[in-house]
């Protein structure tokens, strides 16, 4: 925490707002509005995964649709395709930021055309807080008509040629998980173009219910509001999420410096793109040695994970289909997140460092 969430959530149980509306829920929409851009919507939700299902009905995906997804991410990205009824594309990646291939992505849209089952949506992803190929995913977005779900519930922070993360695509996905660069303990955001699509955005996110005396309602709708409450502790991490991204880039160029003579490799960022660094990952030379690494961490009580298992190899999503170029796949065989929290002390790190430098 960074000293003044108390304050806002205190203010939410003097005044008594503590349902899923009020003056914090307004207070933090408009401070991440005015931190990405004023040309955007905001509305906070109660989950990054809330806010990629409501993009997914406002995209017009529907039953039997398919939607083109990043393979190398959390699961959270794609199993809201599934709510819909819709059935995932999982695309591999390219190496420069380890997200989605534009060459595989262009590949997959006229294989499936040809196919007579055109896409209607992407959802891409800011994997660990390095932005994607911006410029290529958004020149296919035009070039075939399908929009772009831009998934950067990690990458709060990040930007490519000085435009904030979350403002490229139709829809940008926000989210404040206990382990994002800020937290409201649980929730997440939408982003959209304008103020008319917000509306409908608040329309779903508080069951759908029609202006009416009664409850009338004519669409299904979800309860997926942020509470006042959790909003009070976002405008409080709000004031200090320049210092989280300092804190985590800080990180990252202490265990790039510190193991530059090591086999560990790490993940540049590319001209123009600059990462929030949410996690602070390496390459290790094969699955053996990621996992001999990785074991004598933890016998030391310091958890490194593996990089994420991209989803076309998860069983829940076998039966989907995926156009592959083995790219994820090596990754989650070779990587490592290293401890990157934005409060790790300089003698954990140090420790840390000393570690892997002995292994």
């Amino acid at each position: 925490m960074g000293g003044t969430e108390q304050k806002y959530v205190q203010e939410a149980f003097d005044t008594n707002w503590v349902a899923p509306l009020g003056p914090n829920v307004n207070e933090f929409e408009n401070g991440l509005q005015g931190y990405l851009t004023k040309n955007k919507q905001v509305t906070a939700l109660s989950s990054g995964t809330a806010a990629i299902h409501i993009a997914l009905i406002l995209a017009g995906v529907t039953k039997g649709d398919e939607v083109l997804c990043q393979s190398f991410t959390f699961s959270a990205s794609a199993n809201p395709i599934v709510y819909v009824g819709a059935k995932p594309v999982f695309i591999d990646s390219e190496s420069d930021t380890w997200n989605m291939c534009p060459v595989l992505l262009e590949n997959a849209i006229l294989d499936r055309m040809k196919k007579g089952k055109k896409p209607k949506a992407i959802i891409t992803v800011h994997l660990y807080g390095m932005p994607y190929k911006v410029e290529a995913i958004q020149l296919l977005s035009k070039k075939y008509d399908i929009p772009v779900i831009e998934d950067s519930a990690e990458a709060l922070g990040s930007e490519v040629n000085g435009q904030k993360c979350g403002t490229f695509g139709d829809f940008g996905i926000l989210s404040f998980n206990g382990n994002k660069i800020i937290t409201t303990s649980g929730g997440g955001a939408l982003v959209c173009t304008s103020a008319i699509i917000k509306e409908k955005v608040v329309f779903l996110a508080t069951q759908a219910r029609d202006a009416a005396p009664h409850y009338e309602h004519t669409h299904i709708g979800y309860n997926y509001r942020m509470s006042n409450v959790l909003a009070g502790i976002g405008r409080g991490q709000l004031e200090v999420l320049q210092n989280r991204v300092a804190a985590r880039r800080k990180i990252y160029a202490t265990y790039k410096k510190e193991l530059k003579h090591t086999s560990l490799q790490f993940l540049p960022e590319p001209e123009g793109h600059f990462s929030n660094r949410w996690l602070s990952c390496i390459l290790t030379e094969s699955f053996k040695t990621r996992e001999k690494i990785r074991l004598s961490l933890e016998k030391e009580n310091i958890e490194c994970r593996p990089l994420w298992k991209p989803m076309h190899m998860q069983p829940v999503f076998k039966e989907y289909a995926s156009y592959e170029n083995g790219i994820s796949e090596n990754l989650f065989e070779k990587g490592l997140c290293l401890p990157s929290g934005s409060n790790t002390t300089e003698n954990d790190l140090q420790r840390i460092i000393h570690l892997l430098k002995e292994y």
